[in-house]
């Protein structure tokens, strides 16, 4: 019987595999089962086992169905979609089906982990509409259309929001980033025709004077600048990227021709993009560190210093923009390893405390004097403090007594700016007949020692040749002078650097600026610790505006030349107000910055 049995195995086996069929069934195609995949990414169906059938996949999107045992397919765009195996010869015949759910490919899965620089829109619905809406409210429609008309990639963006055949694919997003080996940028954006968003970013590059230098099979395609230099364009997992070489100025005796360098740079970056095989971006730990100090925003920037950058301390910074309407809110943090400002701290500004109402612009910084001396004139030993010590000398100020000056500051810096309306027109009727500034400078330094700054002061005035006088109170030196035909008193006491410069200030209220400011601003700015500064020009707009009659100047002239004034300002840039702070906190630093806009 054993005999028997064998010869049995061996028929049914030999019989399988001539017909297909005998002692089990034939194999079946495998759909996979229900998956969520990212629009763009490529995903497999079938098998690749010996018996795996050859089927036809129709994948449920609109694509063209194809044949094989084992297919693989990149969903275009975000949806639900039934892929399906159908008998080769019968399309109605269902072999096998898996519900597939496919959603954005978010943006920092595009950009590669390893990114120095990056400037993203995590989608483009809903973030890109205010943003462009505040650029033309900015510089004006017309010139906004243009600036992004010309770049490429964002023409396409801009196209889409024209209601053009769409390309791109608003749930994925746009942006730049910078790589340690690739001495330029990289542009990407999520599109959900890479053929027809190929086109027409060729279109676009060939409008502006580059040439296609090649065309890649896969689908690449290299150009070459006017300057001889190349560019890069080709797609990736559902995102198109442009790649830019910085240019080069000047090329040194015996080095690799720019075309040459700029090829090489290029394969390099594609290689790390195209080499990506993980998360990207958006799981690098230093990332989701500095997320979750700020906000969301309709824009992020993220920068993180590498190689010989590193050694400064700083381990990264992230920020986020958000714009509404004519308002534009900056909020950002920077880590640190170390205490920004070695942990010190410096007194609030005593002048805040009680200054006149109504200043346009204001600045306060309060940080510890060795870190101000930085901040002014460069750390030590570095080239920028080598140049500031330079140009004290050629002004005529011993430069080797600088760190004594330096020394003299006790942290604290207060600049406040009011302007006068009325002295304004009078010079502009009947003074000088130009628009030149009138109003006054309040400035107070805290101080720790009096005689480096007596001195510096002293230099500076002759240096320049400009006449001063010198009166000497008890406890206070007094040196008066006059610039831009403007009255200007220094008064140097042993903690404290007072200026007042141009117009008398009398009649207006005397209070708390600084509780004003804060109240305003909020999260404690323009308090000790931070650096903060103000310009309010729309203050400065209804001050212009204020005056119904002048002293000196005839009723009859001053409606014509208000009305040429305001005629003047309409050409400038709407902004209604400029506001930044900075404050060290545990870890790092936070910054703030605002700008309003206003209506035209």
């Amino acid at each position: 019987m054993r005999p028997n049995l064998r010869a049995l195995t061996v028929f049914c086996l030999v019989a399988t595999a001539l017909v297909g069929s005998g002692c089990h069934r034939a194999a079946r195609p495998e759909a996979g089962g229900e998956r969520t995949v990212e629009a763009g990414v490529p995903v497999g169906f079938g098998s690749e086992a010996p018996d795996a059938p050859v089927v036809t996949w129709d994948f449920g999107d609109g694509s063209p169905p194809r044949q094989g045992a084992r297919v693989s397919h990149a969903f275009a765009r975000a949806g639900a979609f039934t892929v399906r195996a159908l008998e080769k010869d019968k399309k109605d015949e269902v072999l096998a089906s898996a519900q597939v759910t496919v959603v954005p490919r978010p943006v920092l899965r595009a950009i590669p982990a390893e990114a120095e620089v990056a400037v993203y829109f995590p989608q483009l619905r809903g973030n890109v509409d205010p943003l462009m809406d505040f650029y033309s409210r900015l510089v004006g429609e017309s010139q906004a259309l243009e600036s992004l008309e010309d770049t490429p990639l964002l023409s396409l963006v801009l196209r889409d929001l024209r209601g053009e055949p769409r390309v791109v694919d608003p749930e994925e997003g746009v942006g730049f980033f910078s790589l340690p080996d690739f001495q330029g940028t990289v542009a990407l954006l999520g599109v959900t025709d890479v053929e027809a968003a190929m086109d027409s970013v060729v279109r676009d590059l060939e409008s502006a004077g580059v040439t296609v230098s090649q065309r890649e099979p896969g689908g690449a395609v290299r150009f070459q600048r006017q300057n001889g230099e190349p560019l890069l364009l080709f797609p990736d997992r559902g995102y198109l990227y442009l790649a830019v070489p910085d240019t080069e100025d000047e090329e040194s005796e015996g080095a690799v021709p720019a075309s040459q360098a700029g090829d090489s740079a290029l394969e390099a970056a594609r290689a790390s993009i195209t080499g990506m095989s993980g998360p990207g971006l958006s799981e690098l730990p230093l990332l989701g560190e500095l997320r979750q100090k700020v906000g969301s925003g309709n824009v992020h920037f993220f920068v993180r210093p590498v190689g010989e950058d590193a050694s400064s301390g700083i381990r990264g910074v992230f920020a986020a923009l958000k714009v509404e309407e004519a308002r534009a809110e900056l909020e950002g943090w920077v880590a640190s390893e170390k205490a920004l400002f070695e942990g010190k701290s410096a007194p609030g500004s005593e002048l805040l405390g009680k200054a006149p109402a109504g200043p346009f612009a204001a600045l306060m910084v309060s940080i510890p004097p060795e870190e101000l001396a930085k901040l002014v004139f460069g750390a030590p030993g570095s080239e920028r403090r080598e140049r500031t010590l330079l140009r004290l000398r050629e002004e005529g100020f011993d430069a080797a007594n600088a760190d004594s000056l330096l020394d003299a500051l006790r942290g604290d810096l207060t600049l406040l700016a009011y302007f006068d309306a009325p002295a304004f027109y009078r010079n502009l009727l009947k003074g000088t007949q130009r628009p030149e500034p009138r109003g006054t400078l309040l400035f107070e330094a805290g101080l720790v020692r009096s005689e480096p700054i007596v001195e510096w002061l002293t230099g500076r005035l002759k240096a320049r040749g400009q006449p001063f006088e010198v009166v000497k109170d008890a406890g206070a030196t007094r040196l008066r002078t006059r610039a831009m035909e403007q009255p200007v008193e220094f008064t140097v006491t042993a903690n404290r650097l007072s200026m007042t410069a141009g117009e008398s200030i009398q009649g207006r209220t005397v209070g708390d600026m600084g509780s004003a400011l804060r109240e305003r601003f909020g999260n404690n700015a323009f308090e000790p610790g931070h650096l903060s500064a103000m310009v309010d020009v729309g203050r400065l707009r209804a001050e212009l505006d204020a005056p119904q009659e002048v002293p000196g100047v005839p009723a009859q002239q001053l409606p014509a030349v208000r009305s040429l004034v305001g005629t003047l300002l309409d050409q400038l840039p709407p902004v209604e107000l400029v506001f930044v702070d900075f404050k060290p906190e545990e870890g790092g630093g936070r910054f703030r910055a605002r700008t309003v806009l206003r209506s035209r």
